[in-house]
């Protein structure tokens, strides 16, 4: 089974520039724990190659889980400042990747228990699926209607996974993250992950609105 997940850029998401294209997937492990030592200590240049390193992954990974480009360009711009706050006090530079995905995580499950608070309390509308706002169909017609389909497709195929199940199948192939990573970044052992991730598998097979899409 071939997934083509991680070629694409975000629906509606303008190609990365300069730096940007720069991705750790490409980059020597080592090169990334040198770059954190050097910008846990204050090092403005290695923070910043840093950042550009990992910016594209993370918004994507923000973009998948929120659906909106103003939300993830928001949580993105907080996670970065987070990582900068709490370089100094990682202890193995070179599990900087988990740790920031883990960051990243806990960030848009804050972003969800406080947009859920707000709605309860009646201090905000409660707001459907938001894709559709990162487009105008009069600019792109067919471009936001595939956009539309896709999501459309994409929350069908997530509300049949559990929460675990969802979080591995996108921490895997949306997020392009190994059996140990993902153990690394939820805190759970590779056992269960790879329990998990057989399930998502086995309903992604199922999903075949959604497989053909991805496979266009």
């Amino acid at each position: 089974m071939q997934f083509y997940w991680k070629n694409r850029t975000v629906p509606g998401q303008r190609l990365p520039t300069g730096k940007e294209r720069n991705s750790p997937l490409m980059t020597d492990n080592d090169q990334i724990s040198e770059l954190a030592e050097k910008a846990r200590t204050g090092n403005r240049e290695s923070m910043d190659r840093l950042i550009s390193l990992f910016y594209q992954d993370i918004f994507r990974m923000v973009y998948y889980r929120t659906h909106s480009r103003m939300d993830a360009e928001d949580l993105t711009q907080e996670i970065f400042m987070q990582m900068i706050r709490g370089l100094p006090g990682l202890k193995d530079t070179a599990r900087l990747r988990p740790w920031l995905f883990r960051i990243a995580l806990n960030r848009v499950r804050d972003f969800y228990r406080k947009k859920s608070m707000l709605v309860f309390f009646g201090l905000t509308p409660e707001i459907g699926n938001c894709d559709e706002m990162d487009g105008n169909m009069s600019d792109n017609p067919a471009e936001y209607m595939k956009r539309k389909e896709f999501w459309h497709q994409f929350r069908k195929f997530a509300d049949r996974l559990s929460k675990w199940e969802r979080e591995i199948f996108l921490l895997r192939f949306a997020d392009h993250m190994g059996i140990r990573e993902i153990a690394e970044t939820l805190k759970k052992n590779e056992s269960t992950v790879k329990t998990h991730l057989y399930r998502g598998l086995k309903k992604f097979r199922q999903a075949s609105g959604f497989r053909e899409l991805l496979n266009d």
